[in-house]
Formats: C-alpha cells, structure tokens, sequence
C-alpha cells in the first residue's frame, strides 16, 4: 500500500496551538496507528481511537495530552478533560445499545450482525487499555490516569461479557438446531423403512393379482349404488390413516 491513503495522518491530528514536547511530534507518523501512550518531560500524550462502527477499514484517531501540570487537551474538543470523558460514554453507550440488541435478538442473523458490530469495537476497547495501563506504569501516582485505566479495564471487561454471551447464544441455536435437523432426519429415515418394508411385504401379492385378476364374487354386487364405493373408500381411508400413524411414530415410542 502506497503512502498515500485516506487515513487522517497523526501530525495532522496535533492542532497547531499544542506545544507538544518535540519528542511526541518525532514519535507520530503519517498514519494514526494503534492506540498507545507517550510519556516525556512530565507529560502524557494517548493516541487513541473513536469507537468503531462495524468492520470500518480506517480508524479514525483521537488526541489526549495531558500537560505537566495535570490539565488535559483534546484534538478534537476544546473541553479538554469532558471531551475525554465523552470519550469513554460512547464507548459505553455503544456497548449498551448492543447489549439490549442482544436481549431482543431471536434469530441467528441477529445474533450474526450484533456480533459483526461487536467485534471491533471489543478489539479497541482492549487495545485502549492497553494504553491506558502503558500510561499507568509509566505515569506513577496520577490519579486521574489511575481511574480512566480503571474505566478502560471495565469498558474491555463489558465488550468481553457481551461477545461471549451472544457468541454463546449464537453456538447454542445452532447446535440446537443441529439437533432438531437430525432427529427428523432420523424420523424420516426411519419412516421411509417402515414404508419400504411395507411396498416390499405387498409387492409379490399385488404383482399377482394384477397379472392374474381377483375378481371374486363378494356379494357387494348386489347391493345398491353407491353404499358398496363409499364404504370401501371409507374402509381405506381409515386404514390410510392407521398407516400414517405407524409409519410416523417416534422410535423411541416403540415397544
């Protein structure tokens, strides 16, 4: 892949007011990149990522600095340490949106999509802790990075539950399914033996009387038409029915 591509570059993310320690500006590249954390001369600069909708190709990247003295910036919100904490409540709003997908859900395409929607942003969520604890280590006794580690820690905590929760519920319709397909294809196979069974018994006496004729004298002939058709087609569908019953029955039903 050339250079050139429709990724926001990092550099350009450094609004043009930040005197950022020349070491951050030599550590940022053309392209946002993963999600990780600087720490130089007392301050802290964390790359990080919007929350992904989908399987986006590109990631759009966010710019917290926190200064020497403890005040945060942002690239992108003038409001500094409530832009950060912005940050964070769309991640958890977006994972709570999932979450009540997830109890609505009843098929397995739901299930598929909420996953498809889930697995990227579990993946940032994981990575953005990541960074958040680099920061932690390298950072000391800051508080405030103490607790936004902590909220990374829940939101990755969160996505976690929640993928394995509909990937399990998506496993579970499935095998079951599964289940259901192979008993009625029991059931069939085994119905299909027992009408073989029964074309197989009757094949030699129904070849016989059709070669040879049984036209019998029964004394339905002189009863008057049409009680004699209507009783035997009675007579066949009762005992059509009393075959479809015995045919279909459940195996394990079977003395």
């Amino acid at each position: 892949m050339t250079p050139a591509s429709t990724d926001v570059g990092a550099q350009s993310l450094v609004p043009p007011d930040w005197d950022l320690p020349e070491v951050f500006r030599n550590r940022l590249g053309d392209r946002v990149g993963r999600q990780r954390a600087m720490v130089a001369e007392g301050n802290l600069l964390l790359v990080l990522h919007v929350p992904p909708k989908g399987e986006e190709p590109e990631r759009e990247g966010r710019l917290f600095w926190r200064k020497s003295d403890g005040t945060w910036l942002a690239n992108h919100d003038s409001r500094g340490l409530a832009a950060l904490e912005e940050h964070f409540a769309i991640y958890h709003d977006r994972l709570e949106a999932l979450d009540e997908r997830e109890n609505r859900a009843t098929t397995a395409e739901e299930y598929f999509h909420i996953l498809s929607e889930l697995a990227p942003l579990v993946r940032s969520a994981r990575h953005q802790h990541m960074a958040w604890q680099q920061a932690r280590v390298e950072m000391g006794d800051a508080r405030d990075v103490l607790n936004f580690r902590d909220l990374a820690y829940e939101l990755e905590r969160q996505g976690e539950l929640l993928h394995t929760d509909a990937k399990n519920t998506l496993d579970f319709s499935i095998a079951r399914r599964a289940e259901e397909q192979s008993k009625n294809a029991h059931r069939m196979a085994v119905s299909s033996h027992r009408l073989n069974v029964l074309v197989a018994f009757f094949f030699p006496i129904a070849t016989l009387c059709g070669v040879f004729g049984t036209n019998l004298k029964h004394g339905l002939e002189e009863i008057s038409w049409p009680l004699p058709f209507i009783a035997v087609v009675a007579a066949g569908l009762l005992l059509g029915a009393f075959l479809k019953i015995l045919v279909t029955r459940d195996p394990s039903d079977m003395w």
